[in-house]
């Protein structure tokens, strides 16, 4: 399954989940924009699957609104997902870097998501990884074409395999 997914994205994720036994996996975004629901929708296809010590949590646009539920969970891991024009093919998923977060206006969240990683990391001692989704800037108002909701689903199968083998 690594391989459906791009750029080493399984590789890395692998070794960053080996130690990981709870997995708290965040959906960001506005569910009602085109752009910015893709997070909400991997989280929400990833709730499916009721994989073992795994909790979903779904933040919306406000992320820092679901800290105090991490904290509870006691994850060995956060994974955020967020859409994120990165600049590849719709539906690709990929790690961003805290330091490469930038603002912008289609951003609908009120806190940048370095701040909200850097404070769930120390406030819950876990290690934090952010998931981007490339959706489909051609249009702002568009969803992804069926092929590229393919390869997202593709993507999201390759990633859920990953918490399932841990």
């Amino acid at each position: 399954m690594i391989s459906q997914l791009s750029n080493n994205l399984g590789r890395i994720l692998q070794q960053r989940l080996k130690e990981a036994h709870r997995i708290a996996i965040v959906g960001i975004g506005d569910e009602l924009s085109p752009f910015d629901c893709l997070g909400m929708f991997a989280a929400r296809e990833i709730e499916k699957l009721h994989l073992p010590d795994v909790n979903v949590f779904f933040a919306g646009t406000t992320p820092e609104s679901v800290t105090a539920p991490i904290r509870r969970f006691r994850p060995d891991h956060v994974i955020l997902i967020d859409a994120a024009d990165m600049g590849v093919r719709p539906g690709t998923i990929a790690i961003l870097k805290p330091g490469r977060i930038q603002a912008n206006l289609v951003s609908t969240h009120v806190l940048p998501l370095s701040v909200i990683m850097k404070f769930i990391a120390q406030d819950s001692k876990t290690r934090v990884t952010l998931l981007g989704i490339q959706p489909d800037i051609s249009d702002l108002k568009k969803r992804l074409s069926e092929t590229d909701q393919n390869f997202l689903n593709q993507n999201l199968q390759a990633l859920s395999a990953l918490f399932r083998e841990r």
